[in-house]
Parts: C-alpha cells; structure tokens; sequence
C-alpha cells in the first residue's frame, strides 16, 4: 500500500525523535534512529525534528511540554532512559501518541507502542559464522565480552550460543563457548580487561556486546594481534557496523537496526495502522541480522564525514572486510548461516523468550549440553 502523498492542503504528520543525553554523533544507536526518521521523512513525506535532553532529570518536563503542546502526531523515544519519563507521561496525555525504541514499560496503553528486538535471531547466525572464523584461526574457541546481566543480554547469549552449537552439530566440529559479564556498558578498561583475559584462554573471536565497553575490547583484539605480528584472533560489533574501527580485525557486525523500528513506528501512524502494544522485530522484518558490505559503506561513510575513520577511505574498509570474510568464514559455514536464516525467517525456528533469570540459566545449561531444542519454542 503506497503512503499517503502530502498535498498542498494536507497537513503534514509532524514527528519528533527524542534522543537520550548522548544525542547524535554516536555512529551507533541514535544516529541510526536518526537514518530511519530521515528514511520516513524521504518515502512517507513526513516532517521530522529533533530533540535531545540535557539529562535525565529533564526527561519528564521535555516530554510533558511536548506532549501538553499537541504539535507532534508522534513522539519516538529513542533507548531505555525514556522508560520512567513514559510511564509518568502517557496516561496525562491520552491522545498524544509514544514510540519507545528498545524498551518496554510492560503497561499495555491504546497510545503506546514498544518496539524490541529479537536479538536472538541474529546472535545464532553470528554464533555460525564465528565458530568458522576461529576454526580458520586455528583454535576452537569463540567468546563474548557482554555488558549488564540485563534480559536482552539473556536474548544474545542464548541466540550466540545456539548458533555455536548449531555449526558444531552441522559440522562435527567441537567449538567451546566462554561468556563474560562485565557488569557495565561504559567502561573500555573493563572491556579490554575481559578481552585480555579471554585472548589468554586462546579465545579467537570475541563478540562485543557491550556498547562503548566493547570498544575496550576491539583495542585488545587489536593489540592482541600486534604483539603476535600476524591476525591471531578476530572481533565481532554489534548493532552498528562497527567493521570500520579496524577493518582488519572486525569484519563482521550483528545488526539491531534501530532505523528500522524508528520508520516501523512513522509508518504506522501514516498508514493508519497505529494499535498500542508491543511489537517484536526480526530477521523477517529487518530488525536484526548481518550487516551486508553496503551497510558496512554506509557506517564507513558516516565515520568518514565525521572526522572519525583516520587513514582509509570508506571503500578502502569495504575492501578489506571482503577480503578478510573470504578470508576467515568457509562457504560451508556461510551456507550453514544462510540455511539457520531461512529456517528462522520460514517460523521453523523460534526463540523462547526467557522470562526469569532461572528460565535463562536452564536454557544456557541445557545448550552447553548439546540440547539446542531447550532454547526454541516447540509448536
């Protein structure tokens, strides 16, 4: 169904993005939100601004003003830190309409809608293509330096360690699986500690699922392979394509398309879909997956206009990604991934969602076991 096309006399749908403290700038979360309202604003004509808080304390008075002024049809919250200030907000202001990206009240309201991830669905496929990429290095080792013991963090352990489990039972190959908490999604020195400690156990891939503390860890992937003089362990991003901060040791990203549910949320509103509740995204809707070699340009290009990518152009990163995925993933294992997608996306494969910490420790002990049905829904 082709959107609504804005005339002269048509009122345009107004939407503001409401950024957390970090804003723009950050090359990962809220800049993809804000590629996904530019989308909305290209292809469903609406008129986009934005706003980004001076700190937490302002949450609740900005989106109060806001929502008492009545100028937007919708307001999208962008990150968990909007939590409390739409839970003392939404219910003053019936007719207001709220998006919150990446997070749920769990309080079900008609003006509402929470727009969460399936992160397990693109965990397993890069639980596959690590495990050949530390077959390729030679060991039998992949790992995680993880953030907070936090539920979406359940959702990537268990889809990581499926995934791994997955290519060991395709392929007869034993691969051992270390997952490190570091309690924090701020702090590169306990990321590169965790690293450091990881590399040493002769872990070759490392998955950072940590925000900035995994940033600690790509240096200590990096560093790692310098004092060896050769590529003798690989990292692996998450959510943006971070290949670009060292093509050479990050040749893989997972990708929690933030853009996606952002122009999901529009799109409901001008389409007239609009319906409160929760919504999951996947790797049949985009929400999750790999990132491709043009999403991989894309972050290039960004780091580059920003003054961020030092040395390289963004065609040089593409380059040298596609060479060290040639490199270090088999195409026996891509094939693997390729076959777990469409299982996934055909509804074959279907994740449960833990609900308490006890659920998620059964699930990861059960898989550790080899019993990979523990962590599916059965139908």
């Amino acid at each position: 169904m082709a959107p609504p096309k804005p005339t002269e006399t048509a009122k345009k749908v107004k939407v503001a993005i409401l950024f957390d403290m970090g804003g723009r700038g950050d090359l990962s979360f809220n800049d993809m939100a804000y590629l996904g309202a530019s989308r909305a604003e290209k292809e469903l004509g609406v008129q986009i601004e934005t706003l980004t808080p001076k700190s937490l304390a302002d949450m609740v008075p900005v989106l109060e003003d806001l929502s008492k002024r009545g100028d937007y049809d919708l307001l999208v919250l962008v990150g968990f830190l909007w939590t409390d200030a739409l839970n003392k907000t939404a219910d003053k202001f019936p007719n207001q309409k709220f998006a919150l990206i990446d997070a749920s009240t769990r309080v079900q309201r008609a003006n509402e809608v929470d727009l969460l991830f399936r992160e397990q669905e693109c965990a397993a496929m890069v639980g596959v293509l690590a495990s050949s990429m530390a077959k390729s290095l030679g060991g039998n080792k992949v790992g995680a330096v993880a953030g907070m013991d936090i539920p979406p963090l359940w959702k990537f352990h268990i889809g990581y360690l499926y995934g791994v489990k997955y290519y060991e039972k395709k392929t007869g190959d034993r691969i051992d699986f270390i997952w490190q908490y570091t309690g924090t999604f701020t702090d590169t020195q306990a990321g590169y500690n965790a690293a450091m400690t990881l590399l040493q156990q002769d872990v070759k891939v490392l998955y950072g699922l940590a925000g900035l503390t995994h940033v600690g860890m790509f240096n200590a992937v990096k560093e790692w392979n310098e004092r060896q003089g050769k590529i003798a362990a690989l990292a692996i991003g998450q959510d943006a394509s971070q290949e670009w901060i060292s093509p050479m040791n990050i040749p893989l990203s997972g990708s929690k398309r933030v853009d996606v549910a952002v122009y999901t949320a529009i799109e409901m509103v001008v389409r007239g879909t609009w319906k409160g509740g929760i919504v999951t995204l996947g790797l049949k809707e985009g929400g999750v997956g790999v990132w491709d070699l043009e999403g991989v340009r894309e972050f290039a290009t960004l780091a580059a206009e920003t003054k961020q990518l030092k040395d390289m152009t963004p065609d040089d990163v593409v380059r040298i990604v596609e060479s060290q995925r040639k490199a270090y993933i088999s195409a026996d294992a891509q094939r693997i991934a390729d076959e777990l997608r469409q299982r996934i996306v055909n509804g074959e494969i279907k994740f449960k969602m833990p609900a308490t910490h006890e659920e998620y420790d059964y699930i990861v002990r059960e898989l550790l076991a080899g019993n990979l049905d523990a962590a599916l829904e059965r139908s």
